[in-house]
């Protein structure tokens, strides 16, 4: 698979320490999405610094920090709608969050899933 419709400044380390790394088969994944949706895939987060990881919270272990890991949307496709996609191409591996606003995909072995709930209003 040709990768075309991704560029090194939106995989960086967002503190801006100039981390970056290519995952091929993470690349793939996008790519496919993008295929499938007809749309630009765009990556609120993907390689992560340690430093960075810590100071928004990632966890320990996170697959960002492998440059493994993608939390992205798609304008007017609902992120649940990607996680949908996402779980029905990939049943038995991956990481799919579902987050408010955005879904993470990270290729991980083995299968993990999990729902971040939107907070409720006070």
């Amino acid at each position: 698979m040709t990768i075309t419709h991704f560029s090194r400044s939106e995989a960086a380390c967002k503190c801006g320490c100039g981390f970056f790394a290519q995952d091929w088969e993470l690349l793939e994944v996008l790519e496919d999405i993008r295929a499938f949706f007809g749309r630009p895939v765009i990556p609120n987060s993907w390689c992560r610094c340690p430093a960075y990881n810590e100071r928004i919270g990632g966890a320990n272990d996170s697959y960002h920090m492998k440059a493994m890991a993608a939390d992205i949307w798609i304008s007017g496709i609902g992120a649940d709608i990607i996680a949908d996609y996402l779980e029905r191409l990939y049943p038995d591996r991956y990481g799919i969050g579902r987050y408010p606003g955005f879904t993470h995909i990270d290729v991980r072995p083995n299968k993990a899933r999990w729902i971040i709930p939107k907070p409720d209003p006070d």
